[in-house]
């Protein structure tokens, strides 16, 4: 097989592969199976939710912002065991995904935009909760894509309602 075409193939399968990953992410968080989601990442990961505005200043200030697994691990027992926040159902749409092939240490940067959509116990009407954008780097460990790093980058400039559960 030409070189080319080799490589198409594989950037093709990585795409997938990333998209695989975004469904699997967007389900566990979805059903609120708040420990799966602490396995989407790696060990040292970084994980921060921020406004556009604060990531086109290159500010890192995040409503969410946590480093490595553990502040991950330690954010998902409290929302699960400590937190207080009315009863929420919420549903990611993920797309446009785009993926750079893996660089020499193996790292892959992809992005995808996001829309959280978020229904309250209370008021069956769906609210726009967030919309954004994913700036992903991933690795992959023991074969499978983890992330190293995912920056949440909201849009929107105000959030309907209290930030509770993961984006």
């Amino acid at each position: 097989m030409e070189p080319a075409r080799a490589a198409l193939i594989d950037q093709l399968l990585l795409h997938h592969e990333i998209e695989r990953f975004h469904a699997d992410y967007a389900a566990a968080l979805d059903e609120q199976r708040l420990d799966d989601w602490t396995e989407f990442v790696a060990e040292d990961a970084f994980y921060v939710i921020l406004s556009k505005e604060n990531a086109d200043r290159g500010h890192p200030v995040g409503l969410i912002y946590c480093e490595g697994r553990g502040m991950i691990r330690d954010r998902a027992f409290a929302l699960k065991n400590t937190a207080m926040f009315a009863p929420r159902y919420n549903r990611h749409m993920i797309s446009n995904i785009t993926c750079q092939p893996p660089d020499e240490s193996g790292s892959i940067s992809a992005r995808a935009n996001y829309i959280v959509l978020q229904v309250l116990f209370d008021n069956p009407v769906a609210t726009l909760h967030q919309v954004g954008t994913y700036q992903d780097r991933f690795v992959r460990i023991d074969g499978k894509l983890k992330l190293a790093e995912r920056r949440c980058v909201y849009d929107n400039l105000l959030i309907d309602n209290a930030l509770c559960l993961p984006i």
